[in-house]
């Protein structure tokens, strides 16, 4: 499988603290990576250096080859016109929603191909119909942001992102504000991209997911990725005492024999 996103040595720092300390990763078309690990482990900021909504302190980072930004005595510099281009190509849901609140459903969808792609009215809304129709919700198109479930909404968040054609999608954390009997229709729809061949990497806490759908399952600590395999060697057979700490953390999680 072709490479679509690798990182080298990725180090984040906030004044001085180390939040990402030396982070290598190389993630292949149709992937789907997940993100595990306790809170403050570097898992959410690694994402947003990944789309660069943070800018790496140091680094690479490149997509499909071509390196983000140049180097320049030692150091990496990055156009912000650059990054814009970038961000379009690398989709991104948040936990948090963000929808219009004065915006149906499909104008939502339609935005940022309006604003940012250029597209045609016509267009964009032809390729909003389509992905809210590949999320379930073609039926809400012209609803507002207020008369939906927390579940809907952030499928229209996804349908959003899925309109702007990525090369891969980020989640970070996108079940974690919901009331749990709205979980499952999420995943159920990130669980389709995956067996659509989307190349992903999610954060998250849900381990069943990781189990049954991830490629790769990664455990960070402290900053840096402590354990990494498939999900059946990490979650079944842990190498080291902090993963296996994780894990005792969530008794509820049952694995299959």
């Amino acid at each position: 499988m072709s490479e679509i996103v690798r990182i080298e040595n990725l180090h984040k720092s906030f004044d001085k603290l180390d939040v990402l300390k030396g982070i290598d990763l190389s993630v292949s078309a149709g992937e789907t990576i997940v993100l595990l690990g306790s809170s403050g482990s570097g898992k959410s900021t690694m994402l947003r250096c990944v789309n660069f909504m943070e800018v790496p302190s140091d680094g690479r980072i490149y997509l499909h080859g071509d390196l983000i930004g140049s180097e320049q005595n030692g150091r990496m510099n990055y156009r912000e016109s650059e990054l814009c281009t970038l961000r379009t190509r690398i989709g991104m849901v948040f936990q948090h929603f963000n929808l219009f609140p004065h915006m149906t459903v499909e104008q939502n969808v339609m935005e940022g191909q309006l604003t940012v792609l250029k597209r045609s009215q016509t267009e964009a809304r032809d390729k909003a119909r389509a992905q809210l129709e590949r999320v379930g919700l073609a039926d809400k198109a012209l609803e507002y942001p207020a008369r939906l479930s927390g579940g809907q909404k952030q499928r229209v968040a996804i349908a959003r992102a899925l309109a702007m054609d990525p090369d891969v999608m980020l989640f970070d954390e996108v079940t974690s504000a919901l009331d749990p009997e709205l979980v499952g229709e999420v995943l159920k729809t990130m669980r389709q991209l995956a067996e659509e061949g989307m190349t992903m990497l999610v954060v998250t806490h849900e381990l069943g997911f990781a189990y049954h759908v991830a490629n790769r399952v990664l455990f960070l600590s402290d900053g840096a990725i402590l354990e990494q395999g498939e999900p059946q060697q990490v979650l079944k057979a842990p190498k080291t005492k902090r993963m296996r700490e994780f894990l005792d953390g969530h008794s509820l999680f049952k694995l299959p024999d």
